[in-house]
């Protein structure tokens, strides 16, 4: 009875009939695609986007080179050279993240003691050019400045939980 039943099913498409009654269902439901350029979907708070260095309200930069981020990088993917200035502190001269080999994990930004490397919420990035993956101490600072409200605002936000 049941090879009869097989050859029924296969006779009539079974399956195919299946098939459109689940696709014709999808087709007349309400769309839910997000129009992506024109129309943004909300950002988690823990989301961890396009990397920036601090300064401080008066213009020095955070970093003082400690290379806690480096050393903590599992992707070996930041490279910090750093001197000594007159005054004795210690400040960095060349600090590169190669964004080829970083894996967004969070890791330099939880390690820094004086919240100079932060992740930002920029994914909107692209590179044109070889070189352009790495992203230099200017670069890192120009990023910072240009989005300094929001990731101070981000800062607050997040308090609770540091």
């Amino acid at each position: 009875m049941n090879k009869v039943a097989n050859y029924i099913k296969s006779l009539f498409l079974w399956e195919l009939i299946l098939g459109l009654k689940l696709t014709g269902r999808y087709f007349f439901a309400k769309k839910i695609t997000v129009q992506y350029p024109e129309e943004k979907t909300p950002l988690s708070p823990r989301f961890r986007g396009l990397h920036a260095l601090r300064r401080y309200p008066n213009g020095e930069e955070r970093c003082i080179a400690c290379k806690l981020c480096e050393a903590v990088c599992p992707a070996v993917a930041i490279t910090i050279e750093s001197e000594q200035r007159a005054d004795g502190t210690r400040r960095t001269t060349r600090y590169d993240i190669d964004l080829f080999k970083c894996i967004y994990c969070g890791f330099c930004e939880e390690s820094c003691p004086v919240d100079s490397i932060v992740e930002t919420r920029i994914f909107e990035y692209h590179f044109e050019k070889r070189g352009d993956n790495v992203m230099t101490k200017d670069k890192l600072l120009e990023i910072g400045d240009r989005y300094e409200k929001q990731i101070a605002a981000d800062r607050a936000q997040d308090a609770p939980f540091r």
